[in-house]
């Protein structure tokens, strides 16, 4: 039997995951072990590779490689209006709470993977008539999924979800793509960004981070929450996904208003 068969750490993977953090800072020791070394495990066998150090040299010398990881990595799986309830109720709940405070919103879209979630960001504030007053920060730790965001060209499929009204307002044809309305390009600023290593901004009236938690340790999502109710302002949202609840969210001075949106305490 294998080591592995006997539960033991497996020394190849171990290296490769030391290797990573040595070179780039991302820490794969965060992710849930069993997902993400089966994610890599395929992506190493499709690429020749028959152990994980080989496939480490390789992709420090080759970039496309690199990204491709990267890719495999941070699961760039995303739409526009993911779960189109909870857009409704940050349009007409959530948002007129935040705007009785202040009429200038801070607002940031965490691990926002190829710009879809904060594009659907911009188009409810511009749709309530606030976009210009709002400054919209929007990250992710994969270069390859920034440049995709700044484009702004979507597959149709992307916009299943987006209601044909608005769809038909801030899209635009553009041979089988669609492409972003440029007064929402240029309400966002794209930043790359490693959530577990970088020190985050503060005074966020609400903080989008979606679908992303799930994939980390629960000693990493603990971290997380920690910080980014320390971004918040008093009274500011962080808003998850919809297999992301909070459990004792008191701990990090949140309570839940909403189903998925908690609001840190004052």
């Amino acid at each position: 039997m294998s080591e592995l068969e006997h539960g033991q750490p497996d020394p190849d993977y171990s290296a490769f995951i030391s290797s990573i953090k040595d070179s780039t800072g991302i820490d794969l020791a965060q992710y849930k072990e069993a997902q993400m070394k089966r994610r890599l495990t395929t992506l190493r066998n499709k690429n020749g590779f028959t152990s994980f150090v080989s496939f480490y040299n390789a992709m420090m010398k080759e970039k496309p490689l690199f990204y491709e990881f990267l890719d495999r990595m941070t699961i760039n799986v995303s739409e526009f209006w993911r779960n189109p309830n909870r857009w409704e109720v940050l349009r007409d709940v959530i948002l007129p709470g935040l705007l009785a405070d202040n009429r200038k919103l801070k607002l940031w879209s965490a691990a926002c993977s190829t710009g879809e979630e904060p594009y659907s960001l911009a188009m409810v504030l511009d749709g309530k008539g606030i976009l210009g007053n709002c400054t919209i920060l929007a990250s992710d730790i994969d270069d390859g999924a920034l440049a995709k965001a700044q484009e702004g060209k979507y597959l149709e499929r992307s916009l299943k979800d987006v209601p044909k009204d608005v769809a038909s307002k801030y899209f635009k044809p553009d041979g089988q793509m669609f492409r972003v309305d440029d007064r929402l390009k240029q309400a966002i600023r794209f930043r790359k960004q490693n959530l577990l290593l970088d020190k985050f901004e503060e005074g966020y009236d609400l903080i989008i981070c979606r679908n992303v938690m799930i994939y980390f340790t629960e000693e990493a999502k603990h971290q997380l929450y920690h910080k980014f109710a320390a971004s918040l302002r008093p009274g500011g949202v962080l808003f998850v996904g919809s297999t992301e609840q909070i459990f004792s969210p008191g701990q990090y001075h949140l309570e839940a208003t909403e189903t998925f949106f908690y609001r840190k305490k004052s």
